[in-house]
């Protein structure tokens, strides 16, 4: 877990693992890709106020669509906006499913023990923030390739991001972001990857 100042420059998060860091409004934040095919789980809450916290709810209704990507709006619960996509050179992401847990892994897959999650990542990188677990819903996916088929049926499918591939999001508010290189075997072809990020003024 590492907690950074607003004004660092570049971080990689280690694969299975997720941190946390504060943005201020106006900079912007690009989570990249180094390797290819790895989904990274993106969380964000007001910093003055914690119960306005990143919806994807919100997001998609107001977007009229499933898949967000450069020119959309990432929303509050509060319909207030987070973030904008400025620059996108994958174009799909999942604001569908929520951060892989403990629970998914038991469920859907009969693990057995402990297995690394991006919902036990994110809740211990924001606790030292004061965010409690109980906030944290479904996050921006981004990288990850969920498909819907006839019937709503879903499949989580191998991203499609390349090596250097990479989003950028302007912060549209003050925020405290929890940012992960997702733990999913399922959501990252097989394999585990680090993620990087990096905040700038605009």
């Amino acid at each position: 877990m590492n907690h950074l100042p607003h004004h660092c420059s570049h971080t990689r998060i280690a694969p299975q693992t997720g941190n946390s860091f504060r943005i201020k409004k106006g900079q912007i934040l690009r989570i990249t890709d180094p390797l290819g095919e790895q989904v990274a789980d993106l969380f964000s809450v007001n910093q003055h106020d914690h119960r306005c916290t990143l919806s994807s709810g919100r997001s998609l209704d107001y977007a009229s669509k499933i898949y967000l990507t450069k020119g959309d709006l990432l929303y509050a619960n509060d319909s207030q906006v987070m973030f904008t996509i400025l620059e996108d050179t994958v174009g799909k992401h999942d604001f569908l499913l929520t951060p892989c847990s403990q629970e998914m892994f038991e469920i859907l897959y009969k693990h057995v023990g402990h297995h690394p999650s991006c919902f036990e990542n994110l809740r211990m990188a924001l606790a030292p923030h004061g965010i409690q677990g109980h906030l944290i819903s479904t996050t921006f996916n981004v990288f990850m390739n969920v498909n819907v088929h006839e019937g709503g049926r879903l499949t989580v499918d191998p991203p499609l991001s390349k090596p250097g591939d990479h989003v950028d999001l302007r912060a549209e508010m003050d925020m405290i972001c929890g940012l992960t290189a997702c733990s999913a075997e399922g959501s990252n072809n097989g394999s585990f990857k680090p993620i990087e990020y990096s905040i700038r003024d605009a």
